[in-house]
């Protein structure tokens, strides 16, 4: 088993149980991780304080059953609806009322669940100390930050401070002390009264963020170059002003009311001018050779062990099979045709037989591929990467098909017009010729598509989209494969988008439809779907879902967190 693998299914197995400890210690049945983070259904849900989101790849088990019991308390014994209406706008202030009220959270918990108590303790301990060894301790700001949050806590809970950086708190704490001391003395008596405990948590949060207003004001830093040293000391705290532990933007998903209200549905103004080409009848042959020449240069400047990533997606999405007998063996089934040479030699030991196990993959593997404009900046980064990912699927025994959606028009086409020339109905539904491309489909090798497969660098094919039409359309193809289980994975970098749909409906009437599509799929269980965003984090649509950062990493991470993700889902 790979290491990716091996990250993967730790942290699943991880997930699974920490879900299930919050819905067991909340009495909520409806919170599921969803990549890293915790959502209730389809809904994420805030960070709330940064100790309750250990680093995967360097926390121990011990933190995460902290982390999870931590989110457990807060969504049990925190009203969220009041702690917003009391929540100051400063991004500082905020920061440090938030932490304040899940403190709170976490020391309502009874007296008899000592092990909870023990693992809050050990979660905080553990952030404690990783923000300390970061260095963030080192600048005034971050020393100040750390001495309020840790001061606080200990008030709070009636416990000492994290023994490991209390003599390096001791100056700032006598500094900050008479200031702070009376709404600190407030907290504990209040803790079981949210509103008059917030009362005493925002006096403490303007202090803190006065102080950091001083601190800056006497230091002489002003603009984007004070700010360096206070975003510092937040790293490991949260980012407060996005609430969220990634540079990712998520995609715009909301509720559609002309969609909701329709009595049938998802509506088609009309499928006259849709097509379903291959991709290669779309572009003159001299063309494809040559975006075949330079698909073929980025691949080898990829650098990719095939071999290797063959190995891995065999082992990953094969299963073993009975394939005949070894014989000769020291243990196992007596094998009647190796009795005779125990008479003539007592002492033979290899009568035996074993069932021999074969890797079989009774599986198949779809890319949808995105092609709206947008997605034109990332086509010499994707082709190369599904390339690579076909023929490593081909050589691990393993049948797949590349798929592309997007429109034949700009703002709508052909059918926008008949629409004008109908008189405008209200709601006409979607909007614009359709158009999904076959790059690749599951009965042609990867040698014979290798010109259809060039096309993903022909930029002027890309449009707009309809994710959610695409979307059944590629689990249809999937649909009527053989093979027992069926993978398609979605790549795209924005939500579904087409302006004449829009203008004619309501803004969310593509992204809702998605939605549904998605969730159907899902239930239904037949085709397991997982959304790759390219540089967006596609879980509002996906609940099996993964961000590629396409400037920071490279091919072999974007390689390996796709494994990884297909892991994630087989494991589930």
């Amino acid at each position: 088993m790979t290491t990716a693998q091996d990250r993967a299914r730790r942290q699943e197995q991880i997930e699974d149980l920490c879900a299930a400890s919050i819905r067991a210690l909340s009495g909520l049945s409806d919170l599921r991780f969803r990549g890293q983070r915790l959502h209730r259904g389809r809904k994420p849900l805030p960070l709330y304080a940064p100790h309750l989101h250990p680093a995967p790849d360097k926390a121990d088990f011990g933190s995460f059953r902290g982390a999870a019991d931590g989110l457990a308390l807060r969504l049990s014994g925190s009203d969220a609806d009041l702690h917003a209406s009391l929540s100051p706008s400063d991004p500082v202030e905020r920061l440090v009322f938030e932490l304040l009220e899940q403190y709170r959270s976490e020391s309502l918990v009874p007296d008899v669940l000592v092990g909870v108590r023990n693992n809050l303790r050990h979660a905080f301990t553990s952030w404690s100390l990783a923000y300390h060894h970061a260095g963030l301790t080192d600048s005034a700001h971050g020393l100040l930050l750390y001495t309020v949050v840790q001061m606080c806590r200990a008030r709070v809970f009636g416990e000492p401070v994290t023994l490991q950086t209390e003599d390096l708190l001791e100056a700032t704490r006598a500094a900050i002390g008479p200031l702070l001391g009376t709404p600190l003395a407030g907290l504990r008596r209040h803790r079981s009264n949210q509103v008059a405990y917030a009362a005493f948590a925002l006096q403490i949060a303007q202090a803190v963020g006065e102080m950091l207003r001083n601190s800056r004001a006497e230091q002489g830093q002003t603009g984007a170059a004070g700010d360096s040293d206070e975003n510092a000391a937040f790293a490991l705290l949260m980012d407060v002003e996005g609430y969220t532990t990634t540079n990712f933007a998520t995609a715009v998903s909301g509720r559609s009311r002309v969609l909701e209200d329709a009595v049938d549905g998802y509506r088609v103004f009309t499928r006259r001018y849709d097509r379903e080409s291959v991709a290669s009848a779309l572009v003159r042959l001299d063309v494809l050779k040559e975006l075949r020449q330079r698909l073929d240069a980025l691949v080898a400047a990829m650098g990719v062990n095939l071999t290797r990533l063959a190995r891995e997606l065999r082992q990953l999405l094969a299963q073993p099979e009975v394939d005949g007998w070894d014989g000769g063996q020291e243990d196992g089934w007596i094998d009647g045709r190796r009795l005779a040479q125990l008479v003539a030699s007592p002492t033979e030991r290899r009568l035996f037989r074993t069932e021999h196990f074969e890797l079989r993959a009774d599986c198949v593997v779809s890319l949808l591929l995105d092609c709206s404009g947008s997605m034109k900046q990332h086509a010499e980064r994707l082709a190369p990467l599904v390339d690579v990912w076909v023929r490593a699927l081909e050589m691990a025994g393993i049948r797949s098909e590349v798929l592309g959606f997007t429109t034949a028009a700009w703002n709508g086409g052909r059918a926008q017009r008949d629409w004008m020339q109908a008189g405008r109905p209200r709601h006409p539904g979607r909007l614009n010729e359709v158009s999904h491309m076959v790059f690749k489909d599951a009965d042609t090798s990867w040698r014979r598509s290798k010109l259809s497969t060039a096309a993903l660098l022909k930029a002027d094919l890309f449009r707009e989209g309809m994710d959610g039409e695409a979307v059944l359309w590629a689990v249809r193809r999937l649909g009527a494969q053989d093979e027992t289980r069926k993978l398609l994975l979605v790549l795209s970098d924005g939500s579904p988008m087409d302006t004449a749909t829009n203008l004619a409906n309501d803004v969310h009437y593509l992204d809702h439809h998605l939605r549904d599509v998605v969730q159907s799929v899902e239930a239904s269980g037949v085709v397991e779907i997982f959304g790759v965003g390219v540089a967006l984090d596609l879980s509002p649509y996906y609940s099996r879902s993964h961000v590629l950062d396409m400037d920071a990493t490279g091919p072999q991470d974007w390689l390996r967190e796709l494994l990884a993700l297909i892991g994630r889902g087989s494991r589930r």
